[in-house]
């Protein structure tokens, strides 16, 4: 659908919210960054552990798993990302809306782009620290390596380095994928 633009955008995050739906981009620190469409590997490990998570955020009621693409906007301005995937506990539900997230969620998981591995690893690290997201994970899909922190005193520290797995502290738990 073709959108006619009435006054042309003031703000950055203006310009965002003007891309056509489905694009792959993300507004980091009043920045657009544009991703390519993920590889296979990178789709299996979504779909994989989207579904093992979904279904034990389900069973236990703890909240909900959502995917990408969906915008999370950490803030009004300036910051509006797209993780591979998204839990958003039951205590933090109302930042669910219609259209997208509004505020911060409790874990995000990110699936490594070949080619631009520093966007995740710390580009999107030092802003999910910056915004309080309390567990964040890093998947290499090529070896299917895991690497996790959790946000303590403000800072993230390492849960740890794993292979086909991610040990949750946040859902006490762990996952095979």
């Amino acid at each position: 659908m073709q959108q006619s633009i009435k006054t042309p955008p003031r703000t950055i995050m203006e310009v965002f919210q003007m891309l056509p739906e489905g694009t792959l981009a993300e507004l980091i620190n009043g920045s657009i960054y544009m991703s390519p469409a993920p590889s296979t590997e990178h789709q299996r490990i979504i779909r994989e552990l989207a579904f093992i998570l979904s279904s034990f955020v389900k069973q236990k009621k703890i909240g909900e798993i959502f995917f990408a693409p969906y915008d999370i906007y950490l803030d009004e301005h300036s910051n509006a990302v797209q993780p591979d995937i998204i839990f958003i506990g039951t205590r933090n539900k109302d930042i669910i809306k219609k259209q997208n997230v509004q505020g911060v969620p409790d874990m995000l998981i990110e699936i490594l782009s070949l080619g631009n591995s520093n966007h995740d690893l710390i580009l999107k690290k030092e802003l999910y620290q910056k915004f309080g997201v309390q567990e964040y994970w890093i998947i290499n899909p090529e070896t299917r390596e895991t690497s996790g922190f959790t946000l303590k005193d403000g800072k993230y520290i390492s849960i740890g380095q794993f292979s086909g797995k991610i040990l949750s502290t946040l859902l006490n738990s762990d996952f095979s994928f």
